[in-house]
């Protein structure tokens, strides 16, 4: 058994790996075990080239070990190894499960700490220049999962759509005409809409239109998870052509 076992919760950031922060990077050159999510950047395990690395990432459709388990091999790597680094993509505190595992080590009395990361909600749509916040434009924004863990579409969507602030919505695609539906009820179908794959990575892909026209244009460039989906007046900003603007002035004057 370890005499100093520990857990480090490190955010990785939205994808490209020079976005981890310092903090995360030193902490992770300490690890003796590292558990790694799917959306984290691999080469970000380079920087820990002695530690054990266990994947125990999710994708829609699978999971390579429940929640439980995760919490469970925490806990006995770290009795057995001493540091554990779990490794999350963007904050382990937005839709990351992060505080589950946090209360799950320290009722073993595990030494814990968390070093924030970059959240991909705020840092992909920068990346492309779409300020979630704009004087004059949008006052807020809201960061929407958009699957609850029931697998439903949130009902926080339908509040945020009602306002007008700017809504980020992860894990969204697979409910993309769901989406689109709740705004087009409100008669928002002219609401500017980007959708951003695989954000600040060299494979990233991304569209803009509007709610009326997203899912086409998705469904063309075959966009799909992980993506970020953007809604409101600020996508506009990033737009280098008159392309949205003229799509917005058609469906006004319609």
């Amino acid at each position: 058994m370890n005499s100093n076992p520990r857990l480090t919760l490190i955010g990785a950031g939205p994808g490209d790996p020079d976005l981890i922060t310092v903090k995360g990077l030193k902490a992770l050159r300490t690890a003796n075990v590292i558990l790694y999510d799917a959306l984290i950047n691999i080469k970000l395990l380079e920087h820990a080239p002695a530690a054990k690395l266990v994947f125990v990432g999710k994708r829609k459709g699978f999971h390579r070990y429940s929640q439980d388990e995760i919490n469970r091999m925490i806990v006995e790597e770290a009795f057995e190894n001493g540091h554990v680094i779990r490794l999350k993509g963007g904050d382990p505190f937005v839709f990351g499960r992060g505080s589950e595992e946090i209360d799950y080590a320290q009722n073993f009395g595990l030494h814990t700490t968390v070093i924030p990361g970059i959240s991909s909600s705020i840092a992909v749509p920068s990346s492309i220049g779409i300020p979630l916040t704009k004087r004059g434009v949008s006052e807020s924004f809201w960061v929407i999962t958009g699957c609850n863990s029931d697998r439903q579409l949130s009902h926080d969507l339908s509040l945020a759509a009602r306002s007008s602030a700017t809504v980020v919505i992860l894990m969204g695609m697979h409910k993309l005409d769901q989406i689109t539906t709740v705004f087009k009820a409100l008669n928002k179908g002219e609401t500017p809409v980007a959708i951003i794959q695989n954000g600040t990575m060299e494979n990233e892909k991304s569209v803009i239109g509007i709610i009326d026209d997203i899912e086409h244009l998705a469904t063309e460039k075959n966009l799909g998870a992980p993506a970020i989906i953007i809604i409101g007046d600020v996508v506009s900003n990033s737009v280098s052509t008159d392309m949205l603007n003229h799509k917005i002035k058609h469906y006004l004057a319609s």
